[in-house]
């Protein structure tokens, strides 16, 4: 077995499979932290594999590939929903470290059969009964917790993620009016989940808000589970900006077993709205103008090519007005995006 190359004072590697936007996000917190990062990416033109420095080429669902890429990292953890589990089952056997484990993700491939067994099992309202129930759903909510392999937890103030068509969906944190005793009730849903599955790193659990028609003049809500993501995922990126900890360095702590960090938020309110590729790809002086209209305005662009309908980075905005926050990232997403001219 080849010898793993370490950053200076013995610091570690972490291996992430998958060559994505988020794995992408994963570096700058690589850095900070002290450790290297390596990339599994399909292709050069990867997000990931335009900025981690020698990226490994392969196709993640090759068994030969993933244990080649084992032996160059530490710790490997999975950025990739197309990864095999069975592959990473057999390095699990043969002594990789995988994290979060393949018995874990293998809830989060087969989400119509096995995850919603397993969370029946323990209790939770999965998505499917509403019908059967007559609940009519409010909102789609994102409850973003961590967890350590020792067992320390961390939870960031659940998210709202508004739909909108045509232009990039926005992600609200935290949820504006959200019953506090049913924002504590999803973060203990989500917490709940890591555990029972032994999730170790950044767990998303996607809920719908929902009420019981015939208690809704008395405001009785309650959340159902839509779907889980065992990484970093597209309604935590706000935290890069909004959280003193991001979602990307609260993955490698925990899948590293490091104390994890603060996830309070920095800021009363952040919107982070997605910025749709267009017809013109020369985003760079779109781009600019955001910068000088609005200095405040925090721009993350992930290096894909440039095509109509495709997300190719999103904008976050932070302070204390809700209103002007959000007209704020959705201005600056939408003049990227040659939506608007002004």
């Amino acid at each position: 077995m080849p010898e793993i190359e370490r950053p200076p004072g013995g610091f570690p590697v972490v291996g992430v499979v998958g060559g994505g936007p988020l794995a992408r996000m994963m570096y700058p917190a690589a850095v900070a932290l002290g450790i290297r990062l390596r990339v599994l990416a399909g292709s050069t033109a990867e997000s990931a594999a335009r900025v981690v420095p020698e990226p490994v080429l392969g196709d993640c669902r090759d068994a030969a590939v993933l244990a080649a890429f084992a032996q160059l990292s530490d710790v490997l953890t999975v950025a990739d929903a197309q990864v095999s589990v069975a592959a990473l089952e057999k390095l699990e056997a043969d002594g990789v470290v995988v994290r979060p484990s393949p018995a874990a993700l293998a809830y989060v491939q087969d989400p119509s059969v096995a995850m919603r067994r397993r969370l029946t099992e323990f209790g939770e309202e999965v998505a499917g009964h509403e019908a059967g129930q007559g609940v009519a759903r409010r909102r789609e909510l994102a409850a973003l917790v961590a967890r350590s392999p020792s067992g320390q937890g961390a939870a960031w103030p659940v998210a709202e993620r508004v739909r909108v068509a045509g232009t990039g969906d926005e992600v609200i944190a935290p949820a504006p009016g959200l019953d506090p005793a049913l924002a504590a009730r999803a973060t203990e849903v989500a917490l709940r989940i890591a555990g029972e599955l032994g999730v170790v790193g950044v767990l998303a659990v996607e809920l719908s808000e929902v009420v019981d028609p015939s208690t809704e003049l008395d405001g009785t809500a309650s959340v159902v589970v839509d779907d889980l993501a065992m990484r970093p995922h597209d309604a935590g990126r706000w935290t890069v900006d909004g959280a003193v900890t991001s979602q990307f360095e609260q993955h490698l702590r925990a899948v590293l077993d490091l104390p994890l960090g603060d996830p309070r938020p920095r800021a009363p309110w952040s919107v982070t709205v997605d910025v749709l590729g267009c017809d013109y790809p020369d985003l760079y002086r779109s781009y600019l103008h955001v910068m000088a209209h609005d200095p405040g305005v925090k721009v993350h662009l992930y290096g894909k090519d440039v095509s109509p309908g495709t997300v190719v980075g999103h904008v976050t905005v932070c302070g204390e007005d809700l209103d002007d926050v959000r007209a704020r990232a959705r201005h600056a997403a939408d003049f990227i995006a040659g939506v608007i001219d002004k």
